[in-house]
């Protein structure tokens, strides 16, 4: 389990979620499953927190999703439609969304039992910890047969 990025894919989820701050971010990452087992993003789509607008979906699977205490600085989500959108541009690029990556705003960059009730299989789940403003850690985990996440190793490589 091998998640590979370069710099600039790194440093434009860096931004986002710096920017972004005290709220969390989320984006979609695009690329390949390869054939050794490892993962290679393409392409990061920066996308909109939309969790005040698709919180009411997500009370089957998580029956405080409408606490009054969840907002963007603790929950995130993406809308369907930009799902979709991302979808059809991978098919056309023939490309893949091999996972997703969303900030922690004062927290660790471990995944929260949230994170993983929404979580699907083969997808990498990128976690960017955000500290009073300033990126302070970033991991990659995916889910195993048992639904639990794993960490997955994270290799920048420089820019080309």
């Amino acid at each position: 389990m091998v998640l590979k990025l370069t710099q600039q894919q790194q440093q434009q989820m860096y931004r986002h979620a710096q920017n972004t701050y005290p709220e969390e971010c989320c984006g979609i990452l695009f690329g390949r499953f390869q054939s050794n087992g490892e993962t290679a993003i393409v392409e990061v789509w920066e996308t909109e927190n939309a969790w005040e607008a698709e919180s009411k979906r997500f009370e089957a699977v998580s029956p405080e999703a409408n606490d009054q205490g969840l907002s963007k600085r603790n929950r995130f989500t993406i809308e369907p439609a930009t799902l979709l959108q991302a979808q059809k541009y991978a098919r056309r690029e023939n490309l893949e969304i091999v996972g997703i990556y969303h900030s922690h705003p004062d927290h660790l960059a471990r995944p929260s039992e949230f994170d993983r009730a929404i979580a699907w299989d083969s997808y990498s789940y990128l976690i960017i910890s955000v500290q009073q403003g300033t990126v302070v850690d970033c991991r990659s985990w995916v889910l195993d047969d048992q639904q639990h996440f794993q960490e997955e190793t994270l290799v920048t490589e420089g820019c080309h």
